[in-house]
């Protein structure tokens, strides 16, 4: 008896698996605490002089809760702990300042969260500055912030323009009001479009609008109109993610009906109805989930074979050093990863004492580097030279093409081919490269934490 080769046969036996993102590997379960602050400090005294760094500032703070959230965020109607936070914020990013011993060049900055745009426009302005006089900022610096349309003022965008933002990511979700009021987040198209105008008269000249599958109530229409809705107003790029329901780990996710989540099926339908939706409207699908003009920086990397993946995303950004500020934040070096105390309290107090607040991280092996760029490759291009890259690390290429399992199973049904030592995944079948990634993840399964489903 054949195994049923059609999409929905292959989304039923593939998609309901959990995997991991594969915006890092080895990914973040993997990290130990036996990398700490004085590790940390010597991985900062390494930092090439002549290549530019990245920055990830970590801003944890939301108004209100949405509960469809996977992100670390703590919910504060007062400014004051934000304000505390922010103090603590700019302590961390003189201490790493002098561990490096010298004003680093960066030449991308990024502002995650929570929602960064919480705090006042002066606080933003003041934080600027002291990431300039930190850090060697380049003259084009990408300065790149994720913003809440329902929050955002006027004046806050102006701040953002004086800052020299280049890039804004808006989180849209869905423009559906009944799966807007089953996560708890009321945002109407008006807000979105007057948030829009304003980021690019403030200098934006690239913004990005978060897009999610999956949620509560979601059907393929519905799914399928706010793309429209949303690529009518002519944003650069779309992030358009599946929800991953982890109410063990996120416990305001069991405010969501369970009821009311799509199968798997149901979740590949709607994911398909945006991307067609976004790429009859003229967008270029970039990897797994992101979508962009033709004209933008990321369609052109993704030409160019120089797209790459990060705890952002895809992204044009080729750094081999990523410093993370902020609780929970999580930096990169060439050596390995490193991540901030979770907690807020635990991270300021360590800060404030003078001390970096890095509880855990990893280190990378031979292996894992060529494993990484592996998955990288797969994640981003598709495809992959197996023997290229074994050659590159100085591995036999039969260390990454040993009896596997997963793999032979993909060979059989077709979702990918192998000629000599080329790996490809076929067209039909991308929306499974998480799947095929995993075939190279030497620790897949270890941590037993609960990843987002393959579809």
């Amino acid at each position: 008896m054949t195994s049923d080769t059609t999409t929905g046969g292959i989304v039923s036996r593939y998609g309901e698996t959990r995997l991991p993102r594969y915006t890092s590997y080895p990914t973040a379960p993997r990290f130990s605490s036996v990398i700490g602050p004085g590790s940390y400090r010597d991985l900062l005294g390494k930092i090439s002089e002549t290549e530019p760094a990245s920055l990830y500032l970590h801003v944890p703070f939301c108004r209100s809760m949405c509960w469809y959230c996977g992100c670390h965020t703590t919910i504060s109607q007062k400014d004051a702990p934000i304000l505390d936070y922010l103090t603590v914020l700019k302590r961390e990013v003189r201490l790493v300042s002098e561990a490096i011993g010298r004003r680093q060049k960066v030449d991308t900055i990024h502002f995650g969260g929570g929602t960064p745009t919480i705090m006042k426009p002066e606080e933003f302005l003041d934080l600027k500055q002291s990431l300039d006089r930190a850090f060697q900022l380049d003259r084009t610096v990408e300065l790149a912030v994720e913003i809440d349309p329902r929050t955002l003022t006027p004046e806050m965008t102006d701040a953002l323009g004086q800052a020299g933002l280049t890039r804004a990511s808006l989180g849209v979700q869905s423009f559906d009001l009944k799966v807007q009021k089953a996560i708890n987040r009321i945002q109407t198209v008006e807000q979105t479009a007057d948030a829009l105008a304003g980021l690019r008269n403030a200098g934006a000249d690239s913004i990005n609008f978060d897009l999610i599958y999956g949620l509560p109530h979601q059907t393929v229409n519905s799914a399928a109109e706010t793309a429209r809705i949303a690529a009518a107003m002519r944003p650069e790029r779309f992030a358009v993610f599946g929800y991953a329901h982890v109410p063990t780990f996120k416990k305001h996710q069991r405010l969501i009906d369970e009821n009311a989540l799509g199968d798997g099926r149901q979740r590949h339908a709607q994911a398909e109805a945006i991307a067609e939706t976004l790429v009859a409207a003229g967008y270029r699908r970039i990897g797994l989930d992101h979508f962009a003009l033709p004209g933008d920086a990321l369609s052109i990397a993704a030409d160019r074979g120089e797209l790459h993946r990060n705890f952002q995303g895809y992204t044009t950004d080729g750094s081999q050093t990523l410093i993370g500020l902020g609780a929970s934040a999580i930096g990169r070096m060439s050596e390995g990863y490193v991540q901030n105390d979770v907690a807020i309290g635990r991270y300021a107090q360590r800060i404030s004492s003078g001390e970096l607040a890095t509880s855990k991280g990893y280190r990378l092996t031979g292996e894992d580097r060529m494993r990484a760029s592996v998955i990288e490759r797969l994640m981003c291009d598709f495809e992959v030279d197996l023997g290229d890259i074994a050659q590159r690390f100085g591995h036999p290429v039969e260390a990454l093409r040993k009896t596997n399992a997963m793999l032979e199973t993909l060979l059989a049904d077709g979702i990918v081919s192998l000629n000599g030592n080329n790996l490809t995944v076929d067209t039909k079948h991308r929306f499974l490269i998480r799947t095929v990634a995993s075939c190279f993840d030497a620790y897949l399964g270890e941590s037993g934490r609960t990843h987002a489903a393959a579809a």
